[in-house]
């Protein structure tokens, strides 16, 4: 029986070393990035003790611009962010002001959600951003994973670190583990529902696990998705903002 499991480590290692980690990661990113993109979507907050859903309509170029008008709750109705680069601004229809969100209150909840203004605002490309390293194979549910280490090859990142399980046939997450530098846990994401969307495959349920913070989490619905539409120049304007 030891002769058998040493012989099975033998031929994982291998296997493991047949695949190249880099490749994929690019397999991943043609999946989940693109020139440009409009989607739909739903974000359900799960609190300690109730919880509450808003919805919204997103827009984004490349990793450089994405605009967002909130839809629904009334109480958020209108709320608008834009992203320029390593800026953001936020809308409010109450006040009817526009501030810019900077330094370490990037690192705040949107709106109670276990996602930071960080999270919402990082769309680059992992390859662009982290090198990767394969160290194993795992279930998740019935698909097979390849597990990649990822570790930041850039400064500006809010994860140092990353460990990511990556379907073994339609090469997109199934479940990323977020790290400080200091090697502690920060972020845990679970993206289920995958479905094929024109010519890609692309996981458009995301559940977040703020893991410093107390509740069930937040689920991140897209329930309508467009890859490479045109999309008016004035939407990435601060004008924009208050149309």
């Amino acid at each position: 029986m030891k002769t058998l499991m040493i012989i099975g480590f033998v031929f994982l290692g291998v296997a493991l070393r047949a695949q190249d980690p880099k490749k994929i990661l690019d397999k991943v990113d043609q999946n989940m990035s693109s020139e440009n993109r409009m989607f739909e979507s739903t974000m359900t907050i799960h609190g300690k003790r109730n919880s509450r859903s808003i919805s919204s309509r997103s827009w984004s170029e490349g990793s450089q611009k994405s605009f967002t008008e909130y839809l629904s709750p009334a109480s958020e109705k209108g709320t608008k962010m834009l992203k320029l680069e390593k800026q953001l601004w936020i809308y409010s229809p109450t006040t009817d002001r526009t501030i810019q969100i900077s330094g370490h209150m990037l690192r705040q909840s949107v709106m109670g959600s276990d996602l930071s203004y960080e999270d919402m605002m990082e769309d680059r490309k992992l390859t662009d951003v982290y090198a990767a390293k394969l160290v194993g194979e795992e279930k998740i549910g019935d698909r097979n994973t390849w597990v990649l280490e990822l570790t930041a090859v850039v400064e500006d990142i809010a994860y140092y670190k990353q460990k990511v399980w990556i379907d073994t046939e339609k090469y997109v997450p199934l479940r990323q583990e977020l790290f400080a530098k200091s090697g502690q846990i920060l972020k845990r994401m679970e993206l289920q529902e995958v479905k094929m969307i024109e010519s890609r495959w692309f996981p458009t349920l995301v559940i977040y696990k703020d893991m410093l913070k107390e509740g069930k989490g937040t689920e991140f619905r897209m329930t309508n998705i467009k890859f490479n539409v045109k999309i008016p120049d004035y939407i990435f304007t601060k004008a924009a903002l208050k149309q």
